[in-house]
């Protein structure tokens, strides 16, 4: 779904857990631009003739109208035009699931350890750069395949009610290729306790791509990816219930929906 804004004063329609494109005419004297949404300050990039910028409605933001400005600093000052983003609701189903006792009842050691990685994620995820770091329209990080299961699903395991599953489930066979879904620097590349053997891809303005439950690895931290370049194989490591993809995607901490960014197209 794409959904880009041209002119202030519009109303965009944007259901929960999903992200759209921003984008304003360049004009005379504009130095910078900012969009005030969910307490944080989104950056603008200059793209040609436009100013763009990426989006994220988190899958756990209340549907309603949500008046929103848009922060336009001149050589002449600073002036704040308004818009509407009216989130739409949408229904997560509630999935029930068995998994090993060990990813439900944590030890004290797997506890800290989830904790850590936690820990370590959210910090990535609160980096927002105000470069872009893809040229190209997103993709699927397996070739053939355009859809995905799960988002947003209520998660039950072993009877025991968890977070909302933040990622689209993708079916995979154990050595099934997964490719970058654009351009993005690799700011993670380890196992980690839940998702397995786990890629993240950053992609400037805040979004990021991860890619879990590997069998095989093939990036480093740090390195430039291209879209299309392969991260690794498909696998069953972490909590599982078999061979999949799990991939996920946060626009500025948002949980969005990956495949939404499909959509975007180019900056």
């Amino acid at each position: 779904m794409l959904l880009m804004l041209l002119l202030v004063g519009a109303t965009i329609s944007a259901p929960q857990g999903n992200a759209f494109l921003l984008k304003l005419p360049n004009q005379p004297g504009i130095q910078s631009v900012q969009v005030q949404w969910q307490n944080k300050k989104i950056p603008y990039v200059r793209v040609g003739d436009e100013w763009v910028a990426v989006v994220g409605v988190d899958l756990d933001v209340k549907p309603g109208k949500y008046p929103t400005g848009i922060n336009i600093v001149r050589d002449t000052g600073t002036q704040t035009e308004m818009v509407d983003i009216q989130v739409a609701a949408v229904k997560f189903p509630t999935t029930q699931l068995k998994v090993a006792d060990k990813y439900v009842e944590l030890n004290p050691r797997d506890l800290a350890r989830a904790n850590r990685e936690a820990k370590e994620i959210e910090e990535i995820h609160n980096t927002v750069g105000n470069e872009i770091l893809w040229t190209q329209p997103f993709e699927s990080p397996i070739e053939g395949i355009d859809v995905g299961s799960n988002f947003g699903h209520r998660r039950v395991f072993n009877g025991q009610a968890r977070n909302p599953h933040n990622g689209a489930d993708l079916r995979a066979k154990t050595g099934t290729p997964i490719r970058a879904a654009n351009r993005g620097r690799v700011v993670l590349a380890k196992n980690l306790f839940f998702t397995g053997n786990t890629v993240m891809v950053d992609h400037g303005l805040g979004i990021y791509t991860l890619y879990a439950h590997l069998s095989r690895i093939d990036v480093e931290k740090g390195s430039i990816v291209d879209r299309g370049q392969l991260l690794g194989l498909a696998g069953a490591t972490g909590r599982v219930t078999g061979p999949h993809l799990h991939w996920g995607a946060r626009v500025q901490g948002a949980r969005v929906d990956p495949f939404s960014l499909l959509a975007i197209g180019e900056p």
